[in-house]
């Protein structure tokens, strides 16, 4: 049974969570640039006259795309962690992990290009 509990969970889970941005930041290169993508673009998205929720949009979609990656990685991690062996399963799993961040990645180029040519 878990004994943590309250706030002294909460204040491991944001442990856990730092860790794993760590991680991802140290050991994922796509993660790394996309980070720094969403570092550069945050100031536009808050600095140009775009309404609200414009801009919760646009900083939304580039959360998104950190999330994804960051689901990609873990599904990456575990797979590898299973074995080196190629298997049709883990080539799917990865394959589907990189489909979801090339998702991610083009709805966020199609708000942030139309939002832009709009502006």
């Amino acid at each position: 049974m878990n004994k943590n509990k309250g706030l002294r969970r909460l204040l491991l889970a944001g442990g856990y969570s730092i860790k794993g941005l760590r991680s991802a930041w140290c050991q994922e290169a796509a993660f790394r640039q996309e980070l720094i993508l969403t570092l550069l673009l945050l100031p536009i998205a808050l600095w140009l006259d775009f309404s609200v929720m414009e801009r919760l949009l646009l900083i939304a979609v580039l959360i998104l795309v950190l999330v994804v990656e960051l689901l990609n990685s873990a599904i990456e991690a575990a797979i590898d962690r299973i074995g080196p062996e190629l298997h049709e399963l883990s080539g799917r799993a990865k394959d589907l992990g990189s489909a979801a961040v090339l998702l991610s990645l083009l709805l966020a180029v199609g708000v942030w290009g139309s939002l832009l040519i709009n502006y």
